[in-house]
């Protein structure tokens, strides 16, 4: 995944929050030191901070429960610490955030959010021997790296942009589709395997434009966009760009369906599109989702959320408290925090989370990987199915 303005936190200042570290790692325990430190990396300034705050949120939950449940590694209880890095989105502060954490000798690290940071930071931590759990970054060469150290929880952009590609064209009829995207590692990839599904189902792609994850002016390529009429517009980026290019697309009067990524696929979406957001208009689809038993199991998470921090889960804070719990889990059954002993562990764990049920391939892939389709009416995001 990548960028609006930094906004301050939502969360308050609650009982789960009061961390005094900031950072995302896991230290090994010893008998004189009995706390564990798990760190957390995302972009928690920047254009796309709701993000990273709303991921940060979810690993302080898990830290809170971790803590309530008396956990003991080697014998010995354990107190866990988080530690959160902002890595701003961009990928030389992300690897200046790998480094930190490394130089701390964590023993895992969960993040980062976005792909662009994530796999540059990634070598940091393989050769660290650290292990590495991303909540949210669906880059496939994140985990084709040859990496045992490197893990994700959602599905990858294979599957997200070639189903939203195959759907564009068998569900809503896409005869003439543009594609814009911003040039990062999460954009121009869910974009090139969007344009393999559409073409995959016999679909056409009539132009292919680009900008940047800063951008705010994108008239020019609208404009020429707008000449070849084209049905469908697919957008590969974050909700920070895609909401002011809704509304120049609307005072440009194109009529098209608007689609894209998980990046997109947020609650915030409405605020930054305004009436331009319409109904039925726009399609995006989230790695992950849940179906039978899970779909309660996640809701009563979502009010606990909400309860416990103040603020609505924006994306992807439900993936960031399972992957938490799965490094702990490994730990727990390894009987220690060195990763030497627990990575073992984590590459064959059997995870019973509140975003289903938790499984790692050869690669570090999630098996089973799911996405959910969505539109928006009303002014808020609906699901429309689950797909496996």
């Amino acid at each position: 995944m990548s960028q609006y303005p930094a906004r301050k936190s939502t969360v308050p200042n609650a009982g789960l929050l009061m961390l005094s570290a900031i950072t995302v790692g896991l230290v090994a325990c010893s008998p004189k030191d009995s706390s564990v430190k798990i760190g957390h990396v995302a972009p928690l300034t920047g254009s796309i901070a709701h993000l990273g705050k709303d991921n940060e949120a979810g690993a302080k939950l898990a830290i809170a429960d971790l803590n309530k449940a008396g956990i003991k590694i080697g014998g010995s209880p354990v107190t866990f610490t988080l530690l959160s890095e902002d890595d701003g989105a961009d990928p030389k502060q992300g690897t200046a955030a790998a480094q930190k954490l490394v130089d701390a000798k964590v023993a895992g690290v969960i993040g980062h959010l976005n792909s662009g940071t994530t796999i540059p930071a990634s070598k940091l931590y393989n050769d660290a021997g650290i292990a590495q759990i991303s909540p949210s970054a669906t880059n496939p060469k994140y985990t084709l790296q040859g990496y045992k150290t490197a893990f994700r929880v959602v599905a990858n952009d294979a599957q997200l942009g070639g189903t939203l590609g195959r759907y564009a064209v068998q569900e809503l009829k896409g005869k003439s589709i543009a594609v814009i995207d911003d040039r990062t590692a999460y954009g121009q990839g869910v974009a090139d395997e969007f344009v393999k599904g559409v073409e995959s189902a016999g679909g056409k792609i009539i132009d292919r434009q680009f900008t940047t994850d800063k951008a705010t002016d994108f008239m020019s390529i609208l404009t020429a966009i707008r000449g070849k009429k084209p049905d469908i517009v697919f957008y590969g980026g974050m909700d920070a760009v895609a909401g002011p290019m809704l509304r120049q697309m609307d005072q440009l009067k194109i009529t098209a369906k608007f689609m894209g990524g998980d990046g997109i696929c947020t609650g915030e979406l409405p605020n930054l599109a305004g009436k331009a957001l319409g109904n039925n208009k726009i399609f995006c689809a989230e790695a992950g989702g849940v179906v039978g038993a899970y779909e309660k199991k996640l809701a009563d998470f979502r009010e606990r959320f909400q309860k416990e921090t103040g603020a609505e889960i924006k994306l992807y804070a439900p993936y960031v408290y399972d992957a938490t719990m799965v490094m702990v889990e490994a730990m727990k059954k390894a009987n220690s925090t060195d990763p030497k002993k627990y990575l073992p562990e984590l590459a064959k764990i059997q995870y019973d989370g509140v975003t289903g049920p938790i499984a790692f391939d050869a690669n570090g892939d999630i098996k089973g990987g799911t996405l959910t389709l969505f539109t928006f009416r009303n002014g808020k995001r609906e699901s429309l199915s689950v797909i496996q």
